[in-house]
């Protein structure tokens, strides 16, 4: 049986080694389109913190690891997928033929139509090689420009201001971190960034970039001009999907599998940022671009690969960020539903703030800031979907009281 995966990330890596633990004859090749070794890319903040070197982002760190588990590891671009055929073509003209097939291709960073995006000084921070260029140019004291204050941008922003640089952060939203925070938080937010030191801007783009003498210079749609010796571009992913155009394989946002991660096409899966897959609380399909989410689709996909017959319950919507060293987290529908009910709470002196989305007697979203004490137990109360009962209108009395309700529902039901 040959197993062919596409992608080195944490979703394939793991993907390979759960399908070698079940199927110990099989042929496993991992394609990776970098020259280094399988790395985790939420490893590269570290990196440009200096608490780690580049071995540090690998996934596994043995340098037998892969080779004792008889996996093969393949440095190549998938360019095509004949799936009736079953074969990937690679940029360097070969193909392989598999009889399962696993996509694990991640994200690519979206690229703004920004004239003089491609100036020289200007990268995003999405491989170890943009890292190099980034580390090189972000000195202490320089001045550095950050396009977006989504989730990643906000864990590169917390690497850049440990080197000691001049930081600036614009972001299109109204907010800092949109996609996962509500208004408040996300203004509590950029309230202890500009705390720490850190110019934010919201609701404003970058219009223009130029480079002149060595230096970026940056229109911002508030009319301002600003000056920089590095520009960062983190203005979110997409779904590496565009090598799939005419394969066949049904794609939406990111590729659409069933609750075994396998595609329209047999014997092809998908897992990880890629694909499109169930969620928990809608039960509609979505693309999750998280890590925990990504191993977990990982894993199933595998298991199925491997002949077993594994499902998923859905990816939960679940994030936690440090954003220079404010801790923020949010789960489920943290943005609440037409006709549920929410509890809010700030302290916007300490920066702490929780607020809870409840639909019927049920606990499905929250946003936390600065509160760290038993926040797993949030999570609980929502993929439990627990009843609530009496404990609904204690907790739009005081939301704080989380872990009681969760105490007395657990107690209740045994």
């Amino acid at each position: 049986m040959n197993h062919v995966i596409i992608g080195n990330g944490p979703a394939g890596v793991i993907a390979a080694e759960t399908i070698r633990k079940h199927a110990p004859d099989a042929n496993i090749t991992l394609i990776g389109d970098e020259p280094e070794p399988p790395y985790s890319r939420m490893a590269i903040p570290y990196l440009l913190m200096g608490n780690i070197g580049e071995e540090g982002t690998y996934l596994r760190k043995g340098k037998n690891h892969f080779a004792s588990l008889n996996i093969r590891l393949k440095t190549a671009r998938a360019q095509s997928i004949d799936a009736k055929a079953r074969q990937v073509k690679l940029d360097s003209g070969e193909s392989l033929h598999y009889d399962k097939l696993l996509i694990a291709t991640g994200s690519v960073p979206n690229k703004p139509p920004i004239p003089g995006i491609d100036s020289p000084g200007v990268h995003p921070c999405w491989t170890l090689v943009d890292a190099r260029h980034i580390i090189a140019l972000a000195k202490p004291g320089s001045k550095v420009l950050q396009m977006g204050a989504g989730f990643i941008g906000c864990i590169i922003m917390e690497a850049l201001a440990e080197r000691g640089v001049e930081l600036t952060v614009v972001e299109m939203g109204n907010r800092m971190v949109p996609r996962m925070m509500t208004e408040g938080a996300g203004a509590m937010i950029k309230a202890w960034c500009e705390k720490q030191g850190i110019r934010v801007y919201t609701d404003t783009r970058v219009d223009a970039i130029s480079h002149s003498g060595g230096k970026l210079s940056a229109k911002l749609g508030n009319g301002k001009t600003l000056e920089a010796d590095l520009i960062i571009s983190s203005t979110g992913v997409k779904p590496n999907i565009a090598f799939l155009k005419g394969s066949g394989i049904e794609c939406a946002q990111g590729i659409l599998v069933n609750g075994h991660m396998e595609t329209n096409m047999p014997g092809v899966f998908a897992a990880g940022d890629v694909a499109e897959s169930l969620d928990f609380s809608t039960g509609k399909r979505e693309v999750y671009a998280i890590q925990p989410a990504a191993a977990d689709e990982a894993r199933i996909a595998a298991l199925n690969m491997a002949g077993k017959n594994a499902s998923t319950q859905g990816n939960f919507a679940m994030n936690v960020l440090d954003t220079v060293g404010l801790i923020a987290s949010s789960f489920g529908q943290w943005g609440g539903v037409e006709g549920g009910e929410h509890v809010e709470l700030k302290d916007e002196a300490a920066f702490k703030y929780l607020r809870l989305e409840f639909k019927d007697d049920r606990l499905i979203g929250a946003t936390s800031l600065g509160l760290t004490d038993h926040v797993g137990v949030i999570r609980g109360l929502i993929q439990g979907r627990i009843g609530l009962g009496e404990w609904k209108q204690k907790l739009l009395q005081d939301p704080t009281r989380f872990m009681d309700a969760y105490l007395a529902r657990a107690q209740a039901a045994s």
